[in-house]
């Protein structure tokens, strides 16, 4: 998600990982915003790079879809640039729509923990900074209730090696991202999973998980 890497996987990954942001001539348009559905609920999560966050989601039953984009700041309708200079205060995110009569949003919490490291602070993996931190965005009691006793469970498990550091806080405006950061891994799933196993995220969420650690999910 970042041209300087602090992995690097080979001369290959390297080169890869260079070219990662957006080319230069690239025309760069804005996802469209979503409009609310009618019985469907909104989640909003940062778990660092959002091309790899998405994949978490993407085809979960009861998912209706995910965007890509940026919240937490005071940038309004920031860009990709923008958010990756860290001085937006917005973070990496990803927008899960979903039927809550076909999953909870408490299942939803338990993919989004399983798939980030709650011990890293200012950032995952090998992207640091608080553009990537991870966070859980709530929006109204319930959500924020459901993420704090998640979050009390994960921590008297005893599972993880150091406090969580995952932020719970209030959703505010959710921008979505450019257009080509919608569903990466199907648009460059070569350049995708070189960034994801060059920053080490499978191997760093299977230290901690085990088992129950998310993935790539074949993407």
């Amino acid at each position: 998600m970042i041209v300087d890497r602090s992995v690097i996987f080979g001369t290959l990954l390297t080169a890869v990982l260079a070219t990662s942001a957006a080319p230069a001539a690239m025309h760069v348009e804005k996802a469209a915003p979503t409009s609310p559905t009618p019985g469907f609920a909104e989640a909003i999560f940062a778990g660092g790079c959002f091309w790899c966050e998405e994949t978490a989601f993407e085809g979960v039953p009861g998912v209706a879809s995910v965007t890509s984009g940026y919240t937490g700041g005071t940038k309004k309708d920031p860009t990709y640039e923008e958010v990756s200079s860290g001085s937006t205060g917005h973070a990496e995110s990803v927008q899960v729509r979903y039927d809550p009569a076909k999953i909870s949003y408490a299942k939803l919490l338990d993919i989004f923990w399983h798939n980030v490291d709650p011990t890293q602070a200012n950032g995952q993996f090998c992207d640091h900074g608080t553009q990537y931190r991870s966070a859980i965005f709530y929006s109204g009691e319930a959500q924020r209730k459901l993420a704090l006793e998640s979050k009390a469970k994960i921590e008297a498990s005893g599972r993880l090696k150091g406090p969580i550091v995952t932020q719970i806080v209030p959703a505010t405006t959710f921008y979505p991202a450019e257009e080509y950061h919608q569903d990466f891994y199907k648009k460059d799933p070569v350049r995708y999973h070189a960034y994801r196993l060059g920053c080490g995220r499978d191997a760093r969420l299977k230290e901690i998980w085990g088992a129950d650690a998310g993935s790539a999910k074949g993407h």
